[in-house]
Parts: C-alpha cells; sequence; structure tokens
C-alpha cells in the first residue's frame, strides 16, 4: 500500500514518486475535496505531499494520520522542482518520521511535533 499521496497540485510525471510507496491523486480522483483528500490519507494512514497550505493549516490542529508534507518552494521549473527535492528527499525524509507536518522551503526544512 502506498505511504504517500501525491496532492493534485504537483506534477503527474515526476520520477521521484513513480513507486509503490507513492500514489498521485490523479490516479483516485483528482477532483476530491480537501477534505475527502483528507479522510482518505487518514483511513489509509498516509502522508499527504501537497503545496496547498489548507493541508498545513489542518495538520496542527489535528494529530495523525495522516501526516503532511508541506511544500513551500514557490513555482519552478519542473527540472528545477526534480533537482530540488532529489537533493532534499533524504532530509525530508528524516523529519517525516518524527513529526506530523514537515514544511519545506528553498532554504530550510522546518518540522512540527
Amino acid at each position: 500500500m502506498p505511504k504517500f499521496l501525491i496532492d493534485a497540485n504537483l506534477p503527474y510525471r515526476f520520477s521521484l514518486w513513480h513507486d509503490e510507496d507513492f500514489i498521485h491523486l490523479k490516479n483516485i480522483d483528482d477532483g476530491w475535496s480537501d477534505k475527502k483528500v483528507w479522510g482518505y490519507a487518514r483511513e489509509n494512514n498516509m502522508t499527504i505531499i501537497t503545496k496547498d497550505a489548507d493541508f498545513s493549516a489542518r495538520m496542527i490542529l489535528a494529530k495523525p494520520p495522516p501526516k503532511v508534507i508541506h511544500l513551500r518552494i514557490g513555482n519552478m521549473k519542473m527540472n528545477d522542482l526534480h533537482s530540488f527535492l532529489n537533493k532534499n528527499w533524504k532530509n525530508i525524509l528524516a523529519f517525516h518520521q518524527v513529526s506530523k507536518l514537515v514544511n519545506v522551503y528553498n532554504d530550510r526544512i522546518e518540522a512540527i511535533q
């Protein structure tokens, strides 16, 4: 079963998350409301990877699951996004292991436990 649910606001064709640990919302239903996405991730003990601040705000008031990885990196070209995530993914995962919310910025990673 996938561990990560990729939100519809992130690229579908992205090599980093094309394995059994990831599922893109497009493969389920990219028309779901945030509430439905949250519920699905919660029921399936998944982490939501998103650029949507609504999930971060909800996570601050909730207990996991789901957890949230919030990419607060602005708009990037696909190659730049790919390079950025490949460079930082191990650190993001390390924070994810001990935190319910991971905020990823261009210059730092923050964790909220």
